[in-house]
């Protein structure tokens, strides 16, 4: 099921991104340590008690050459349009501005929960500071301090009492779902209508045209699948057309209700950093990922302009070495028919468990072709390993240190288990622990 989603909204220098980054912990450095991934900090994951949320920082949003007011308003509305619920921040320190009765009276007319934070409450003695924040009209305000983490529990406990029920429709286990992600006009809704063999979804060349998530179910050879079009990842109007960055938000819970992700390329335009970006939130999420290039009838071909626009996306998309990819023409259907298999193969490999004695026995013969490294004299030594989770598959590796399994010895191990089992199509994870 989706997460619900958390928007930051506020006028500069309120503290939003100290806030943001303060809420999504160390998981902005954990991601930018994947080679090759490009992306904004503007979203990211939380977790708060027994919840889990996504969150954007809608001051990440540029706007462009807009007036200020223009852009704080252009900022809400985002945050409107795609959160559950609201944290509008505002600074202790300045007390109530006209900027931030704007953005209450953009928030007053949105149908969704807002939690009035007052930032930059570094100690007890300024909570007095608060109670001016109430003629905003948004309750009671939660004093907080992004700088020093204070009061950030209390922020978030009312923030999760607005949490949606899960209201997505569940599906059988035996169904494979699948998105298709992508920067507008690369053909999204043209594959859809290709895939069903009807005209399911509205096609037009004008990006931004589905407004949300579509999906529509499908059998094909005996297999039950759902389709989750996520066509509209920009909505159409002025702040939608002017930032780039809005269009990950469109994707990300189409993603995670997905097994299999397809990212899909305009063969004819080629790779631009978008669509990086697009594809890092998919190998984040452990999603199954199969690359689409769309277009390929209008590309002018040769025998060799497959295998170099291949080794172009190899090279662009480091972090998905492991992703099939697949060259077709929604328009004129042709080699549409090697996706489906493709997308069987990857949500097998997605789901594939393997049998510790077997797994053993790749480690140990991988140890033996390359023995483990030494850090100061002290040497890496592995006693076992088991898998532990599927979707995407995980294992553990029982080591004496796990300051000594160093990325590349984990890489190359990594590979050595795809060797042996395939995964193709999906990521894997390796967690290093210590043997009790």
């Amino acid at each position: 099921m989706a997460k619900p989603v958390v928007a930051i909204v506020g006028r500069p220098n309120v503290g939003k991104s100290t806030i943001f980054n303060r809420i999504v912990g160390s998981r902005i450095s954990i991601v930018e340590d994947i080679p090759g991934v490009t992306r904004d900090r503007i979203y990211s994951s939380g977790e708060w008690l027994t919840h889990e949320f996504n969150i954007i920082d809608t001051g990440g949003i540029d706007i462009g050459d807009e007036p200020f007011l223009e852009q704080i308003r252009q900022q809400a509305e985002i945050a409107i349009d795609e959160a559950d619920v609201i944290i509008f921040l505002t600074n202790g320190r300045e007390g109530v501005t006209s900027a931030d009765e704007e953005v209450a009276k953009i928030l007053y007319k949105a149908k969704k929960p807002v939690v009035l934070g007052v930032n930059k409450i570094d100690n007890p003695e300024m909570k007095d500071q608060i109670y001016d924040f109430y003629a905003l009209g948004f309750g009671e305000p939660f004093p907080i301090s992004g700088s020093h983490g204070l009061g950030l529990g209390d922020l978030l406990d009312e923030a999760a009492k607005h949490f949606p029920k899960s209201g997505q429709k569940d599906y059988e286990d035996d169904v494979i779902k699948f998105s298709l992600i992508g920067r507008p006009n690369v053909g999204k809704s043209s594959l859809v209508n290709a895939i069903l063999g009807e005209d399911r979804v509205i096609v037009s060349n004008i990006a931004g045209t589905t407004r949300d998530a579509i999906d529509s179910e499908l059998k094909f050879n005996g297999d039950k699948y759902v389709i989750i079009d996520t066509a509209g990842m920009r909505k159409k109007g002025k702040v939608y057309e002017t930032t780039e960055k809005y269009s990950v938000l469109r994707a990300l819970r189409a993603i995670e209700r997905s097994d299999v992700v397809l990212v899909v390329i305009d063969g004819e335009e080629g790779i631009i950093e978008q669509d990086k970006r697009i594809a890092g939130y998919a190998h984040e999420a452990g999603r199954a990922v199969v690359i689409v290039v769309n277009k390929w009838d209008a590309v002018e071909k040769d025998e060799k302009t497959m295998k170099e626009f291949e080794q172009k996306i190899r090279e662009h998309f480091l972090f998905l070495d492991y992703a099939p990819i697949v060259f077709l023409s929604a328009k004129t259907k042709k080699r549409i028919h090697t996706l489906i298999p493709m997308i069987n193969k990857a949500s097998e490999n997605h789901a594939l468990r393997v049998e510790t004695s077997v797994l053993n026995d790749v480690i140990m013969d991988a140890v033996a072709m390359n023995p483990t490294p030494t850090d100061k004299g002290k040497r890496l030594r592995i006693y076992y390993a088991t898998q532990v989770a599927v979707k995407p598959p995980a294992f553990v590796v029982f080591v004496n240190d796990p300051e000594l399994l160093h990325f590349s010895y984990e890489r190359f191990l990594e590979n050595r288990i795809r060797d042996a089992f395939g995964f193709e199509g999906t990521p894997i994870k390796i967690f290093a622990r210590e043997r009790k």
